[in-house]
């Protein structure tokens, strides 16, 4: 028991390192894009105040948010405060960047977490049926859904289900997380689930594709495998041989297909976010990024790849639970 602890604690700890050390990179590389960016940070927060300035006001501007001093002394800066745990102050909306990121997480987290559970379990059933059924009309059908859905762009299938379930059938919300002019306390969860569920299903509608393509391909080789020739051979069926050999040989696979998507659901989340005007990270980014507000880019940036990278650090902690082999090789 001490000895699976230790190399338990072990793995966790080398895990922490790679994370750290992917964090460090991630806010290297995106300080160096936001630097380069051709939009002037002085000359945007200035726009938006909607006043003019005088050239003093604005030296005054330029050394307020440090943008008179060299990249290097603004990254170090910035990496100091954070290290004390302080992301800045937005340029945008005048609020500290971890009181924004903390009310619009929510927000984002609800939404990506429908569309994830949405993409694995359509997915997944989706890759089981064309399996179980290869070669006939459904497995053809489904397999052509799957690659039209994952090439089409999400702000264009939000915009196409905005007009047919929203404008045409005015069956959903036209955007928003709530129903115009009430209180976030008033709001109930039922209309938060219907202002939801637009969004949530652009959005797994971009995932579940790639789940069911993969999880269809794994499936197949298990079934021409020896042992559920065997198995057959024995006059199993094959919804039998499926429950007792597939889910066990493709389960882990999904697992970390679907893990894996955290990356892709905060992609897709920006532009679907803009779309329906929802308010989370994604519309928060996209309204940082042409409003170039550095500190507010640079905290959600850090926050998504630790999102992600504790998403991967879950799959690897439940694979143990899947896969008994992994289990027995970690003692």
């Amino acid at each position: 028991m001490k000895n699976l602890l230790l190399r338990l604690s072990g793995r966790f700890f080398l895990q922490l390192l790679k994370m750290l050390a992917l964090l460090l990179a991630v806010s290297i590389i995106a300080f160096a894009l936001i630097s380069a960016s051709p939009i002037d940070p002085v000359q945007q927060y200035i726009l938006n105040l909607g006043t003019a300035v005088s050239p003093e006001q604005r030296a005054e501007i330029a050394e307020y948010w440090e943008q008179d001093t060299p990249p290097l002394t603004r990254y170090l800066s910035w990496l100091s405060h954070l290290l004390r745990g302080d992301l800045g102050e937005s340029s945008l909306y005048r609020r500290p960047v971890a009181e924004i990121i903390g009310e619009r997480f929510w927000n984002s987290i609800s939404l990506m977490l429908c569309a994830w559970l949405f993409a694995g379990l359509i997915g997944f059933s989706l890759g089981c049926l064309m399996a179980m059924n290869e070669g006939k009309w459904a497995d053809r059908f489904l397999k052509r859904l799957c690659y039209v859905l994952s090439a089409l762009p999400s702000f264009w299938l939000g915009l196409v289900l905005l007009l047919l379930f929203s404008v045409w059938l005015p069956i959903f919300p036209i955007g928003f997380s709530g129903p115009i002019g009430m209180l976030s306390e008033n709001i109930s969860f039922w209309q938060r689930l219907h202002h939801l569920f637009l969004p949530a299903l652009t959005l797994s509608l971009l995932s579940f594709g790639n789940v069911a393509l993969h999880t269809r391909e794994k499936l197949i080789d298990v079934l021409h495998s020896d042992y559920v020739l065997f198995a057959r051979a024995r006059a199993a069926g094959k919804w039998k041989i499926l429950q007792r050999h597939g889910l066990r040989n493709i389960l882990l696979p999904a697992l970390t297909l679907q893990f894996s998507s955290f990356a892709e659901l905060f992609g897709g989340s920006v532009l679907a976010e803009t779309v329906f005007s929802f308010p989370g990270l994604g519309s928060a980014v996209a309204a940082a990024g042409l409003n170039s507000d550095v500190p507010l880019l640079l905290g959600i940036s850090l926050f998504s790849a630790l999102f992600v990278s504790v998403g991967n650090m879950i799959a690897e902690l439940l694979y143990g639970l899947v896969d008994p082999r992994i289990r027995e090789a970690a003692r």
